[in-house]
Formats: structure tokens, C-alpha cells, sequence
């Protein structure tokens, strides 16, 4: 048995997400920081941003290129639960996203994947299952992006593979 097929699809999908918007924030940079949705169905997802402009073929190849190179670097990923005052205290907004957690959500699941260097990759609150190292999402390949700037949104498609 493949690492791969330790994990349904949607789990190493839902993985990925994160690992892509590490790679989006490294290469895009802080005005891509904050995630608008995000959807997955199977091996498909889709991470949408705020952010101000179309990318360039090269950064969007940038992108999965740096996703893939920490998938290949099989990264730790740990999920805390902390009481929300404390999760906020230690990490701050950026465990957020432009969509907010009911205020009456009291305990929180903060997903971190950790780099080589022990640094965070991404951290973010989320209850969703994830893979225990990013290795185990197989491989990542982007689909055509699309900017609505009227939104200021950039919608990136991928898909897991084998």
C-alpha cells in the first residue's frame, strides 16, 4: 500500500489546501494571506484568496512547484485543541480566515504544518481531518486560475494525485 492510499482523497484534498496556501503566501506574499472559501470534493479543491491581481504564469507555476517540494519534504502536521482565548493569545488572527468562527465556538482545532527549519508552513483553525505529514497527499497539480477582480478574489483549482 502506496502512503497515498492511507487517506481517503478527500482528507489528503483537504491537506493539500493548507500546503497550497503556504506556497500562495511565500510566493504571492502577505496580500494573499487571507483565505475567502475553500471547497473539496474527492481528489478536486479549490483555494479562493483575497488578493489584488491576476498572477503570472510563472508564479502559478511557482506555486505548485513549492507545494509539491514540501508534500516531497514529508512536513509534520499537528492539530492542537485549545481554548479559544488561548489559541488567539499564542497565534493571533492569523489562524483565521475572511470567513469568521461563531463566536459561541469555544475550544478550537488549529492545524500547523510545520517546516524543515521549524517554523510554521501554515497554521489555520480548522476541524476537518488531516494527513499526519504532508507526504502522504500524494501530489498536487493546479488548474487554470481565475481572478475576479471585481471581487478582488483569485480562485485556485487543483487536484490530488497518486
Amino acid at each position: 500500500m502506496s502512503s497515498t492510499e492511507e487517506y481517503p482523497d478527500e482528507v489528503r484534498a483537504h491537506t493539500a489546501l493548507h500546503v497550497i496556501k503556504g506556497a500562495v503566501v511565500r510566493v504571492l506574499g502577505e496580500d494573499a494571506l487571507w483565505t475567502a472559501s475553500t471547497y473539496v470534493s474527492g481528489k478536486h479543491g479549490r483555494l479562493t484568496v483575497k488578493f489584488n491581481r491576476k498572477p503570472t504564469p510563472e508564479e502559478v507555476k511557482a506555486i505548485e512547484e513549492l507545494a509539491n517540494k514540501k508534500i516531497e519534504e514529508d512536513l509534520p502536521i499537528e492539530v492542537k485543541v485549545l481554548p479559544r482565548e488561548e489559541a488567539e493569545e499564542t497565534y493571533g488572527n492569523v489562524i483565521y480566515d475572511l470567513y469568521p468562527v461563531p463566536q459561541e465556538v469555544r475550544t478550537l482545532y488549529i492545524t500547523i504544518i510545520y517546516d524543515k527549519d521549524g517554523n510554521i508552513w501554515n497554521i489555520n483553525a480548522c476541524n476537518k481531518q488531516h494527513t499526519k505529514t504532508t507526504k502522504y497527499v500524494g501530489k498536487v497539480k493546479l488548474g487554470k486560475v481565475r481572478f475576479r477582480a471585481s471581487k478582488q478574489l483569485l480562485e485556485i483549482p487543483f487536484d490530488v494525485e497518486p
